[in-house]
């Protein structure tokens, strides 16, 4: 590429997007749109116990720190300029809890990933205080229910069993922060200055942010006894919060931050109420712009903040169906079961089988999320035959995901009143044509994915690219890039579709009640623990002894 090429390219930006399983950097094109160069690093998940999940947040920054080199010295072997790169977004996965002490910059815990289930006690002991036991009672101040899913509940277990926390707090060293806060803080200087922030649609995911004021509630921060010095300064979705410490990129600013799923919706470019978006990730995520109401669900949904694109620039809210267990499911099937060794295998299986022949799977590996926020779940496969293969099993796995999107697309045109005429989807798994020929036919409506699937990285480096300061990524509907697509029709008629849904609907039901936050017993677990039982069978036994002596 000759010099005169790369003047041609204008301004870039890059992206941080630091998923579940994952992390990313990405860099765009700032009057295109086109994504120039990216490389990617595989996260470790940690298991130590059933339930529990968690992170190491130094292998995450290394990951980040790795993937800013490696895509910076990917764009010098292609002759672009990496001085081009004015401006840095960061997208993150949400809720995920790290607590680290600011004077050694070292983290006090594993990360608390927000798929864990540790906390199920801890949410029953804050109930009882909660009149009624209202899981929704906090709902009109955060949009949330309480549940193991959000910040609050992690920290506030975090406080109760790791003395070293404990003791940071009462030293005045601890701070918290989802990815986001980590992360910011970490490459704007860490321990020599560090900027400790996050953003508006970070902050929502944690239930102590009241969605209305737009600042920590210190009633809720009372409420779960966490000390508001310990939070992040919040700030907007775009705007310049600090500066490129080290590597490659010191001294560029990162001037963009959004939780994953609102990156998406802005990458989507959903700027118009009852527009939407759904997110095949780890999870599955279903946004539905609300503008500047914040709309609350009668059916299951969170009501989330979307964005707040600059620092005098207005809220938006959404609507949010958040389904656990998506892309998971896929890496369960290959690291698991070892029923396949890539995930893009179980698509040629699926598609190998057709139809799971009967066979229904509901992968509530952490409970059920929207619209049943159901804690006591646990992942089933029901309606095995002996005719039932592994192909089958994959065909499930799939239609499971497309079956939960279902579910929450319903609860969604329930609270809206206008249904949806089509689905915008993004993500890693809209990669697999058998998913989204599969999500057309069981939501009767047809699914459309950009060709540039990117849109998590592509939302956090729009909003970077516009920040006051910054100024080369215009969001003026008219100066947007017209993005293609691809569309995925139905291809079964809603008779058929509604059969295989209504029996979904009960292996859902099927799944429910497995599991509860009591210990089981050490005593004796025989029948005999019965005296009535063990009477009745004693004196059967008895009986029959005796009936066949009188016959011999």
């Amino acid at each position: 590429m000759a010099a005169s090429d790369r003047m041609v390219l204008g301004p870039l930006v890059g992206s941080i997007d630091q998923g579940t399983s994952s992390t990313r950097f990405l860099v765009f094109n700032a009057k295109t749109a086109e994504l120039l160069s990216h490389h990617q690093v595989e996260i470790q998940q940690k298991f130590p116990k059933e339930g529990w999940v968690e992170q190491d947040p130094k292998e995450i920054l290394k990951s980040v720190h790795e993937c800013v080199e490696r895509t910076c010295e990917k764009l010098q072997q292609l002759n672009i300029d990496i001085t081009n790169i004015k401006a840095i977004g960061v997208s993150n996965q949400r809720e995920t809890t790290v607590v680290w002490d600011k004077t050694t910059g070292e983290p006090l815990y594993n990360a608390i990933v927000w798929l864990d289930l540790r906390t199920q006690s801890t949410v029953e002991r804050l109930l009882k205080r909660i009149p009624g036991k209202n899981k929704s009672f906090f709902k009109f101040r955060t949009g949330l229910p309480l549940s193991t899913y959000f910040s609050a509940v992690k920290l506030r277990w975090l406080l109760d069993n790791v003395e070293e926390i404990r003791q940071a707090v009462d030293d005045g060293r601890a701070m918290f922060g989802t990815i986001d806060s980590w992360l910011i803080w970490s490459l704007t200087g860490g321990k020599n200055g560090g900027v400790h922030c996050t953003d508006v649609t970070n902050a929502s995911r944690t239930m102590l942010f009241n969605i209305h004021s737009l600042e920590w509630d210190p009633e809720l921060c009372q409420f779960f006894d966490i000390p508001v010095e310990i939070l992040p300064k919040v700030r907007s979705s775009s705007e310049i919060y600090g500066l490129m410490k080290s590597g490659a990129l010191t001294g560029v600013p990162i001037s963009g931050c959004l939780g994953d799923q609102s990156a998406a919706l802005v990458g989507q470019m959903c700027f118009q109420d009852g527009q939407a978006k759904n997110t095949y990730g780890t999870g599955c995520f279903l946004l539905c712009n609300t503008g500047q109401k914040s709309v609350f669900s009668q059916h299951g949904l969170l009501t989330t903040i979307a964005y707040k694109l600059g620092r005098d620039k207005p809220v938006c809210y959404a609507l949010e169906g958040s389904v656990a267990i998506a892309g998971a499911v896929v890496r369960w099937l290959r690291d698991n079961l070892g029923i396949v060794k890539t995930a893009q295998e179980v698509e040629k299986l699926a598609a190998e089988a057709g139809t799971s022949y009967g066979c229904y799977f509901v992968p509530a590996f952490s409970g059920l999320y929207a619209p049943y926020w159901e804690p006591s779940a646990r992942g089933i496969i029901c309606g095995l035959t002996q005719f039932t293969n592994k192909k089958h099993i994959a065909f499930a796995a799939l239609e499971a995901v497309c079956f939960q999107t279902r579910e929450i697309l319903d609860a969604m045109n329930k609270d809206c009143g206008i249904p949806l005429n089509q689905l915008q989807v993004d993500g890693g798994m809209t990669n697999n044509k058998v998913l989204m020929q599969l999500q057309s036919d069981i939501l009767c409506i047809p699914v459309v994915k950009p060709s540039m699937p990117e849109t998590t990285a592509l939302g956090a480096a729009m909003a970077a690219g516009a920040a006051e300061g910054v100024g080369i990524w215009s969001l003026n509907p008219g100066d947007l890039t017209a993005v293609t697509c691809e569309r995925f029709e139905p291809q079964i008629n809603p008779e058929e579709s509604e059969f295989r849904y209504a029996r979904w609907k009960k292996a859902v039901m099927k799944s429910m009640g497995w599991e509860t936050s009591e210990a089981p017993s050490n005593g004796d677990t025989s029948i005999f623990c019965s005296l009535p039982l063990g009477f009745f069978i004693m004196s059967s036994m008895i009986m029959l002894i005796g009936a066949k002596y009188v016959s011999g």
